[in-house]
């Protein structure tokens, strides 16, 4: 593969979260940015890590356009080399179809990705999404509940976001401008 990794950080109510991006789009979003994930990344990818700012600056500001509510939609352009055909289908389906304010179950999802496989394998595909907020996952709940959540500290920033994008009622004991 030829190419450059970039990185860039994102400071959020959730924490600094750590942005990686290609030529090709953005390829990576952690919610921590330590060198550990940053050399994951970049042995995933496979690509040596430059420094660009100005490739970044577009996510960046995106990012944080969207946790000051300012942001419904990302018009970003995804590098999935990260993912399998399975999961970048799943993934791309749930990026294009899934708008802000509005859930889905992982059945459903998987129904409306086509692939054919059943919520528990969905399930696992969000799990492992390697872009969570740019590509939704957090939009994709259990049919009996709010299901889980890899990103973050858990079902909480899960909970957060779905708060924040008007999903979820806050709840009388859930204060939306502090975050997990």
């Amino acid at each position: 593969m030829t190419g450059t990794l970039a990185f860039g950080t994102a400071d959020t109510v959730l924490g600094r979260l750590l942005v990686g991006e290609t030529e090709t789009g953005i390829v990576s979003l952690h919610f921590r940015d330590t060198p550990a994930a940053r050399e994951r990344v970049a042995r995933a990818a496979g690509l040596p890590v430059v420094d660009a700012p100005d490739r970044l600056a577009p996510a960046l500001s995106a990012l944080s356009d969207y946790f000051a509510g300012d942001l419904k939609s990302f018009d970003l352009p995804i590098d999935w080399r990260l993912t399998s055909d399975v999961q970048r289908q799943v993934l791309t389906t749930l990026y294009e179809t899934v708008p802000y304010g509005r859930t889905l179950t992982y059945g459903e999802l998987g129904d409306r990705s086509g692939t054919g496989v059943h919520a528990q394998v969905i399930g696992q595909v969000m799990g492992s999404n390697p872009i969570p907020l740019v590509v939704p996952c957090h939009r994709v709940v259990a049919a009996t509940g709010i299901g889980g959540y890899s990103g973050g500290s858990g079902v909480e920033v899960k909970r957060w976001l779905l708060t924040l994008e008007g999903s979820l009622p806050a709840t009388l004991d859930w204060d939306i401008t502090r975050a997990p």
